[in-house]
């Protein structure tokens, strides 16, 4: 709490010391993945909620026609003309002009705009920092110029942005948890149409707890739109049968085996893997109303396993911090979360317990790698919104 104290300081200080004292401060939150990973971009269901790590950012008008943008965290600035809105050399300004241009499609009149951000996500966790960016990019311009997008214009202008001006074929689950986050409850989210229910926090004595490998393989990038690509060779084969098949939800494991020649054995194996855990999040959602705390950690578990030897997305340093989390007492569940080849894992540890666990956790992993383990204690949140006035600054208008 106090680093985010400071953190908003620090942005308020720059944004005054940059482009001027009247601003209005917004947080936007990363996100965790209860189950369900790569399920989202071959529409299937997903369970992210928002956390308390996110995007502080202050924005204001003004009243030219371009755009400032400052990265606190890299200390450095990018000016783009709006007339000229195009993928840049600097990474991270794409996710703003990415946004810009998406809105600008829809014919919304954005006028010059300043920007300051800075967040408390580690880089590279897998908690989506760049999904945070771009929900609050869009946030701030729908306040600024009073623009009237619903949140899911919000959201598909963030996930648009990552494809056409990043290049990552993402699935909508990152910004839609950042922008429909909800305090102590996660989201059931149909990628497909979107529909979506809560689901409240409710297991009394448990915490989700995030462990960081510290590690990031250079396969992640081009594996993770292989994947995608893999699961679309598989819908089109069972498409050749089975007409009616919109996406591997569509597909039952029955269906599946009895299809099996038509494949390569590794378009087999992603295929059912996208299955099973598609079955797991509708499960989740049933332990989770139940309260059945072993139950969905056998889960997490499950998707795990599914993740590392069917869908081959894992890597050893996070198959290590799984096998421990399985011979520990006080975990009642534990995967690997996000695209793969490194980030964190997510475990649900007894709260009692936890700096046990942290304890053990680091000491066995830097026996074995070599590597600080960082840990992350994490609650769910509100998506993406304004902070309120007072010691964060003037709200303009």
């Amino acid at each position: 709490m106090q680093y985010q104290k400071e953190l908003i300081q620090r942005i308020q200080n720059t944004f005054k010391e940059h482009y001027g004292r009247r601003f209005a401060l917004l947080f936007s939150p990363g996100r965790i993945n209860l189950i369900g990973e790569h399920t989202d971009y071959t529409g299937g269901f997903v369970m992210p909620g928002a956390i308390d790590k996110g995007i502080y950012m202050a924005f204001a008008k003004n009243h030219r026609n371009i755009i400032r943008m400052y990265s606190l965290d890299l200390k450095e600035e990018a000016v783009v003309d709006l007339d000229e809105i195009r993928p840049i050399s600097i990474p991270w300004a794409n996710y703003i002009l990415g946004v810009v241009n998406e809105i600008q499609k829809v014919k919304c009149n954005i006028l010059g705009f300043d920007v300051v951000f800075g967040g408390d996500i580690p880089i590279g966790a897998g908690l989506s920092s760049s999904a945070a960016l771009e929900s609050g990019v869009g946030f701030a311009l729908n306040h600024l110029f009073k623009l009237k997008l619903k949140k899911l214009q919000i959201i598909k202008a963030g996930q648009q942005a990552e494809h056409s001006f990043v290049g990552v074929r993402c699935g909508i689950m990152d910004q839609f948890a950042s922008v429909m986050g909800r305090k102590a409850h996660v989201i059931q989210l149909d990628c497909r149409s979107l529909g979506y229910k809560y689901f409240p926090w409710a297991i009394e004595g448990y915490q989700i707890l995030l462990c960081n490998s510290k590690v990031k393989h250079s396969l992640a990038e081009s594996q993770y739109n292989q994947r995608r690509l893999e699961c679309e060779t598989g819908i089109r084969a069972l498409q050749k049968k089975h007409p009616e098949v919109k996406g591997l939800r569509d597909v039952s494991i029955k269906m599946l085996e009895q299809s099996k020649g038509q494949f390569l054995e590794v378009i087999f194996e992603r295929c059912m893997y996208v299955i099973e855990e598609n079955n797991r999040v509708l499960e989740a959602s049933s332990a989770l109303t139940e309260g059945d705390i072993q139950y969905l950690g056998s889960l997490l578990f499950k998707s795990h396993k599914g993740l590392s030897e069917k869908y081959e997305v894992s890597c050893e340093e996070l198959d290590f911090l799984v096998a421990l989390a399985r011979k520990n007492n006080f975990i009642a569940g534990a995967r690997m979360m996000g695209g793969g080849f490194g980030g964190c894992t997510i475990n649900l540890v007894k709260e009692a317990h936890i700096n046990d666990v942290i304890e053990q956790f680091e000491e066995a992993y830097f026996e074995e790698f070599k590597i600080k383990l960082e840990c992350y204690k994490v609650s769910l949140q509100n998506g993406t919104h304004l902070i309120n006035q007072g010691p964060y600054g003037t709200i303009q208008s």
